[in-house]
């Protein structure tokens, strides 16, 4: 009791005392964290529920059509690997005979679509990673596809072939640049599924296509890398992975497409390159490792996407949050909630950043053949400008 009693006085006269500190001390100048750790940051909607498969890609045309990818190199399902939102419901698209499993031969066909993208003109173009979980990639499987919404018709397939794709490729994402080559150059990041990442060029109106930048930091992952994934701290180990990890995987374009921006999975760096460069054939590694920019840190990040103000959307796996990198090079955080599970495809669109929700961090192959996934996924949206973010610094 009287101990209980010692503390039961003690305890509200150090309130008082430090009420009295606070009152007296002089006003902050900058107020570094304005929720005090009670909140969430930010707003968001939720846009679609998916019982399974789990989303990847999303891609919005300038009308407002919305596409999903769901890929099948984690999980071979038998729903479609490419849908149109509508209604709430998703169709699969552009066909019922190119998007589900079906015997037709892998280049006839739609195997795991993974990364998506419009171009400046509202098509719609995304990478087939052509991977079936448990198989090896088979010829014809891994490509690029465009199509016209205006049409629903299938404008470009092009087939990615030896050497530019390895037996462990993994075609993760694209951007789809017209200002470079007769019909476009498209851009694309091979994150491997082993250890050889880089990034991959492609001529449409031609077919010709390279990798580049294959032993350059910028593609690479980070050794020894450790990744805090929901509260576990997780060392990068090619030979045992316990997170998603890979090589160069996020990438966009400035609004003008001169330049791409990208970044490896597992680090923390942005780095860009002038696609005057990155477009021309004759531009050899040297050359263009010469004009590869570090840009600094940006927080682990999946995707990656741009506004039309030339501002950086990224998405971040360790905070469960989507970050924007300003033209100053300074960050904000758009959103911060603990139902941001792997926050993957995103994009933006009238105003509001897109992003799919896949819980890959819970896959049974990173969590001891325990999957961990809890359905639905989610596809939400929150506001490019957000009232308050989170990390601003009022003067």
């Amino acid at each position: 009791m009287k101990r209980r009693s010692i503390l039961g006085g003690a305890i509200p006269l150090a309130l008082a005392a430090a009420g009295r500190a606070a009152r007296a001390a002089p006003p902050a100048g900058l107020a570094t964290n304005t929720d005090h750790g009670f909140n969430s940051a930010g707003t968001f909607d939720i846009v679609a529920r998916f019982a399974d498969p789990g989303p990847s890609g999303i891609a919005i045309t300038p009308d407002g059509r919305m596409f999903v990818g769901f890929p099948r190199h984690a999980v071979d399902h038998k729903g479609a690997t490419l849908a149109e939102l509508r209604d709430g419901g998703l169709v699969p698209y552009p066909s019922v005979a190119l998007s589900l499993p079906s015997d037709r031969a892998p280049a006839d066909r739609l195997v795991s679509v993974h990364g998506m993208t419009t171009d400046t003109r509202g098509r719609l173009w995304m990478i087939d990673d052509g991977k079936l979980a448990g198989q090896p990639l088979r010829p014809g499987a891994a490509k690029i596809v465009g199509i016209d919404p205006a049409t629903d018709r299938v404008i470009a397939s092009i087939v990615l072939t030896p050497p530019t794709l390895l037996p462990d490729s993994h075609m993760n994402d694209l951007r789809v640049d017209l200002t470079h080559g007769a019909q476009g150059t498209a851009y694309v990041t091979d994150s491997s599924f082993g250890t050889h990442p880089a990034l991959v060029v492609v001529d449409i109106a031609t077919g010709r296509q390279r990798r580049v930048l294959a032993h350059h930091p910028s593609t690479q992952t980070e050794p020894r890398f450790m990744a805090v994934v929901e509260g576990r701290p997780l060392v990068f180990n090619p030979s045992h992975q316990t997170f998603v990890s890979g090589g160069v995987d996020g990438i966009t374009l400035s609004p003008d497409s001169a330049t791409l921006y990208y970044c490896p999975l597992t680090s923390r760096r942005l780095y860009s390159l002038p696609t005057a460069l990155l477009s021309d054939f004759a531009r050899g590694d040297a050359e263009l490792a010469a004009a590869v920019t570090d840009l600094g840190e940006k927080g682990v990040a999946d995707g990656l996407a741009t506004d039309p103000q030339g501002r950086i959307y990224t998405t971040n796996f360790e905070h469960d949050a989507i970050f924007r990198r300003n033209l100053d090079g300074s960050f904000d955080t758009i959103l911060r909630d603990p139902r941001v599970l792997s926050p993957d495809g995103i994009c933006v669109h009238d105003g509001h950043v897109y992003c799919t929700l896949g819980q890959w961090n819970r896959l049974a192959g990173f969590n001891g053949g325990h999957d961990l996934r809890v359905p639905p996924y989610l596809l939400i949206r929150c506001p490019t400008d957000p009232p308050a973010p989170l990390s601003s610094l009022p003067a």
